[in-house]
């Protein structure tokens, strides 16, 4: 097995018996941005030497038997949505200015230096992190390593691509309606959306009790790894969550054989690709195989998908208010037209939205005191042509229409998480998607360990 194909805790063992330091594990991980990013553009900014000098600092800590964490010295990446002291933040816009101080550091990045990981660069999103694909003016398309001809899906697919193609193992994306579960289900990665406020934001997300941030690895374990990393709260976000109890990293080898699971096929109103169905089928299989009691049972709601909408397009009207003059003719036409949707919706809409939301909530959490987790597709469909918001001859319009498994979970706050069920007969990923009550992170991580121990998927 090559460098690149370890997980970070392959990697973190490595660093423990010598046989790989981080400055070479960095080195790997640059040199492979350099064979595939040119094709890929997972990236949007690089930094080499910030990143060897990191892992020059992490290799001494390791030799001297110091290690700072779980995760000291992994090569890694964070969104273009975070914050991040000495780069800029531009989140995929020509209208953020380039040329103003970058001195602050998010909570993400905050306890990402705390920990010791190798930052190597930042990843590509959309303007401002919009749709369910990845392309931005300031880069290009973000493609997929399985197939570049496809999308690497979104808005994290920059992070998501750069950890399937091993340019980096661990990533952090934002999550407001599945941008981090959509592109690891496309690009064959886990990619999880915690409890919101278990991973605490700052500045607060315009997209307000939808935004999430999630860790994305190629294991279960990595996931929860950096999870640990990631859940220590920050003063900076007054919705952030109490320290959890214990560790994820122990939480993921928790016993859930006889525990109940509900598999929902289509939520009972979405029309899945037969391929896509049978293959998430089959892993749920596996699971009652392995212990899980399965019923197959709809959580009884309808499509929230309107009241998405007004909480989506209000929030990213807000944020785009606040951009320079003349931003209208610079920013990505489909946003343009959200902007203008946002304003379109009244105070009263807006409430009548939060209200709907909460109620969604209320109902899963009663489906919950019956079933211990939902299993879903993650994605209806596999990956299509990059280059395009929806399916080409499709007949959709908004990239909302062709992912309704993932946007209903940020409206309830739940914990969801997106794991390899395995490739179509094209060889493209497929996910299936495992969403735990709220404050059930632990639950929903080691019910995606099960899966990865009985049908085993590629890490690289």
């Amino acid at each position: 097995m090559s460098d690149r194909e370890l997980t970070a805790s392959e990697l973190v063992a490595a660093y423990s018996t010598g046989e790989l330091s981080p400055v070479e594990a960095t080195e790997n991980a640059l040199q492979a941005i350099e064979e595939r990013d040119g094709e890929l553009h997972a990236y949007c900014l690089v930094d080499a030497d910030r990143a060897l000098e990191q892992a020059k600092a992490a290799e001494v800590r390791w030799r001297d038997g110091n290690p700072i964490g779980w995760l000291d010295g992994v090569p890694s990446s964070i969104k273009d949505m975070f914050l991040t002291q000495g780069w800029p933040t531009l989140r995929g816009s020509s209208s953020v200015p380039r040329d103003q101080p970058w001195d602050v550091d998010s909570p993400v990045m905050a306890r990402m230096r705390e920990a010791g990981l190798v930052v190597l660069g930042k990843t590509t999103t959309p303007e401002i992190a919009w749709k369910g694909v990845t392309d931005s003016a300031l880069v290009g398309i973000t493609r997929n390593p399985v197939d570049p001809d496809k999308t690497a899906g979104g808005s994290s697919g920059g992070s998501a691509a750069a950890v399937a193609a091993g340019m980096g193992e661990l990533s952090v994306g934002t999550d407001g309606g599945g941008s981090v579960r959509i592109p690891a289900s496309f690009c064959g990665i886990v990619g999880m959306k915690p409890t919101h406020g278990r991973i605490p934001l700052y500045p607060a997300s315009p997209f307000g009790p939808l935004s999430h941030a999630g860790p994305m690895a190629r294991s279960v374990d990595d996931t929860a790894l950096l999870l640990d990393v990631l859940s220590t709260p920050d003063h900076r976000d007054p919705a952030g969550l109490a320290p959890p109890m214990g560790t994820y990293r122990e939480a993921v080898r928790r016993d859930v054989r006889g525990l109940n699971a509900a598999y929902s096929p289509t939520l009972g109103y979405v029309d899945v690709d037969p391929e896509v169905a049978g293959i998430v089928a089959a892993a749920v299989r596996a699971l009652g195989d392995a212990g899980l009691r399965i019923e197959q049972t709809d959580p009884g709601f309808a499509d929230p998908k309107p009241a998405f909408d007004v909480l989506w397009s209000t929030g990213a009207a807000k944020l785009l208010d606040s951009f320079p003059a003349g931003s209208e003719d610079r920013v990505d036409p489909g946003l343009r037209r959200v902007w203008e949707k946002g304003h379109t919706f009244s105070a009263s809409d807006y409430l009548d939205a939060t209200a709907e939301r909460a109620a969604l909530g209320i109902r899963m959490g009663e489906f919950h005191t019956r079933h211990d987790v939902l299993l879903t597709p993650t994605i209806p469909i596999p990956p299509f042509e990059a280059g395009h918001d929806v399916p080409p001859g499709s007949g959709l319009s908004e990239w909302p229409e062709w992912t309704p498994f993932t946007y209903p979970f940020n409206m309830t706050q739940q914990p969801a998480i997106s794991v390899p069920a395995g490739r179509t007969s094209a060889g493209l990923p497929v996910g299936l998607q495992i969403v735990g009550p709220r404050h059930s992170d632990d639950l929903v991580l080691a019910v995606a360990k099960l899966l990865e121990e009985v049908r085993p998927w590629p890490t690289h």
